[in-house]
């Protein structure tokens, strides 16, 4: 007993460094001599945090019956976490809902009311109606409160806000997504940070909030050179790959979103299409079309699915398919899907010479844009709304509608979306003025280049020596094109030598806002420090 208390003591001390390693070699070998409730529990965790899911799960339903009999506290939580990675990884809801059942169950007969809000929190995880979370999740709040269950508090707080978001309350929702991993990274347990961390993810990409995610994961550094990345889930980190492929990290999406597929390999049908999904979104980007289609196989009726297959079709030249697959789903997706979905059916317009069609779709497009609040699809209006103007030759009023379309793909940090939009804004300006529409296709076809997206580098070439331009040769090193104007301008005074105080003096910016812009120029450009970077524009300028 003695020999087994030792080793379950070790491996406590290791999941508590983040030595997952060891953590599993601890627990594994107390689990060897007696298949203790703790140690199963144990082994469990460090097999989840290594990525292996099955054995994790395997571990919690065998701790789950010897605790059931032995120690109900421990089962509540076993039953919680079971409940929430059923959800999470396998989008499973009925084992979610069965798990949830079963803590509150257990929690009603121990009468701990910590205990039972947690089964509450996590039966409101599982439950479909908002609204319903909504309650749930501030009634356990407010138990968490008045006994000082920090991580209780948090993990409420997230849940609150994500059900807010689902009822259209936005702005609210994210304030308490924020407040909740704010409070998670100051001093939680990793499980908390795992928790608030991905729903705030999966918020911020139904919401088109990719900036939000990027400057939660740079303050999520040291938590992953510590416990290694928080995104364990399937969904989670699917989502977060679909965010690096938005914001133009397409190595680490790739990485990513493969991980992700693995992931969900024996989830369910949901689970599977979305890890797909952002994978194919990343393989069109790509312009591989091929192996974006071979991946969407099996789940074309998925919603998070049509879209991409919509964009996939239409630019394979398959547009009369696009556009029944469109007009099929429109009334029956999300936001941000029927936004995407409108584009392509006012570009399919385009393609058929029906200009009227597109400026209907625009305007619908518009008033989605208005309702939801949502900058991705104000600049997915404003982009099908120049493209349809310049279609009737209003070439001024095209260049400012495209013009902010740009600036908001720009502020959302999309730089496939923010070319694609020069291509269209140098259509625009083509008639009046060509030197300004070339210096817009060679900045677009620079990206194009940095991000490896084949097929509209190759347009965008085309359309240069059309135009009688010589297609640059690449200068400097990959990923200089992927800045933003400003991203640009930060890196120029830093070349000088100056530093972030005075170049927010220069620019006129916050201390706060140069560091969160030598940040980015820094992953962009693939250096590891400002001298570094430096010599990257250095080298284009010579």
């Amino acid at each position: 007993m003695e020999e087994v208390d030792g080793l379950l003591a070790a491996g406590e001390r290791a999941l508590g460094d983040g030595d997952w390693s060891a953590a599993r070699t601890a627990f594994d070998s107390a689990v060897s001599l007696e298949a203790s409730a703790a140690g199963l529990s144990g082994l469990g965790d460090a097999h989840w945090w290594l990525g292996d899911t099955r054995a994790a799960f395997s571990c919690w339903e065998r701790a789950y019956a010897l605790s059931s009999r032995t120690d109900p506290a421990r089962a509540v939580f076993v039953a919680l976490g079971l409940s929430l990675l059923y959800d999470a990884n396998f989008g499973n809801r009925a084992a979610a809902q069965g798990w949830a059942a079963r803590a509150v169950r257990v929690a009603s007969q121990l009468g701990d009311p910590v205990l039972a809000a947690w089964a509450s929190l996590a039966q409101a995880g599982s439950a479909d109606d908002p609204a319903r979370v909504v309650s749930c999740a501030k009634a356990s709040y407010d138990v968490a409160v008045s006994v000082g269950d920090h991580d209780l508090e948090l993990c409420a707080l997230s849940l609150w806000g994500a059900a807010r978001i689902n009822l259209g309350q936005v702005l609210e929702g994210m304030a308490l997504l924020d407040e909740a991993l704010a409070g998670a990274l100051g001093g939680a347990r990793p499980d908390t940070v795992v928790f608030t961390s991905c729903l705030l993810m999966r918020s911020c990409v139904r919401g088109g909030d990719f900036l939000r995610v990027v400057q939660w994961t740079r303050s999520l550094d040291s938590f992953i050179e510590r416990y290694g990345c928080p995104y364990l889930h399937a969904t989670c980190r699917a989502s977060y790959g679909a965010v690096l492929v938005s914001i133009g990290d397409w190595p680490r999406a790739e990485s990513e979103l493969t991980a992700a597929n693995e992931l969900a390999r024996d989830a369910m049908p949901a689970v599977r299409a979305e890890a797909a999904a952002f994978l194919a979104e990343l393989r069109l980007g790509q312009g591989q079309f091929g192996e974006a289609r071979r991946l969407l196989t099996g789940f074309e009726e998925r919603p998070v699915v049509q879209p991409v297959l919509a964009a996939l079709y239409l630019a394979s030249g398959e547009t009369a398919t696009a556009v029944s697959l469109v007009r099929r789903q429109l009334d029956s997706v999300h936001p941000l899907e029927e936004a995407r979905l409108r584009e392509v059916l006012g570009s399919a317009c385009l393609a058929a010479g029906d200009i009227a069609g597109a400026a209907a779709e625009a305007e619908q497009l518009s008033a989605l844009g208005t309702a939801a609040d949502s900058g991705l699809i104000a600049a997915r209006a404003a982009r099908l709304c120049g493209r349809a103007l310049t279609a009737r030759g209003k070439f001024g009023e095209a260049v400012a509608r495209l013009t902010a379309a740009l600036s908001w793909f720009g502020l959302l940090e999309m730089p496939l979306e923010v070319a694609r939009t020069r291509m269209l804004l140098a259509d625009a300006m083509a008639g009046d003025d060509l030197a300004p529409a070339v210096a817009e296709v060679r900045i677009a076809h620079a990206v194009f280049e940095d991000l490896g997206a084949t097929a509209d580098a190759d347009a965008a070439a085309a359309w240069l020596r059309s135009a009688g331009a010589t297609v640059a040769r690449r200068l400097g090193p990959r990923g200089l094109g992927l800045l933003t104007k400003r991203e640009y301008d930060v890196l120029a005074v830093l070349a000088e030598g100056l530093p972030n105080p005075e170049i927010a003096a220069r620019l006129y910016i916050s201390r706060r806002t140069v560091e969160h812009h030598v940040a980015s120029i820094l992953s962009k450009l693939g250096v590891r420090n400002r001298t570094e970077a430096a010599a990257c524009l250095n080298r284009v300028t010579e």
